[in-house]
């Protein structure tokens, strides 16, 4: 049975995942069948490239995507995969405006 896995690659703590259809008893990261694309979660902004038309093409011929998988590619389909978070104070920060204000 094929599946749509990612594979680890990259230093310690800093991973890099590419996203490869193999057979799914196979080493993680062994021997791939295709390469459809990256994932680099570690990078500001988190980088997410995969090739939905051969995605697709796999997915006809009967390979089974991994979980994750299936979410990053929902991600990447809808556009913005990676929105900006809004930026929040510390605690520190907000007992400092807390106390600002009560003086």
């Amino acid at each position: 049975m094929l599946k749509i896995k990612l594979a680890r690659f990259g230093k310690k703590n800093q991973p890099h995942f590419r996203i490869i259809v193999n057979e799914a008893r196979s080493k993680r990261d062994g021997e791939y069948i295709a390469l459809l694309g990256s994932y680099a979660p570690a990078e500001v902004p988190k980088l997410l490239e995969i090739d939905i038309k051969a995605y697709n093409e796999w997915l006809k011929k009967g390979a089974q995507p991994t979980e994750t998988v299936a979410a990053l590619t929902k991600r990447f389909t809808s556009g913005k995969p990676f929105p900006k978070k809004k930026s929040q104070l510390s605690k520190k920060a907000k007992a400092k405006l807390v106390a600002t204000k009560e003086q």
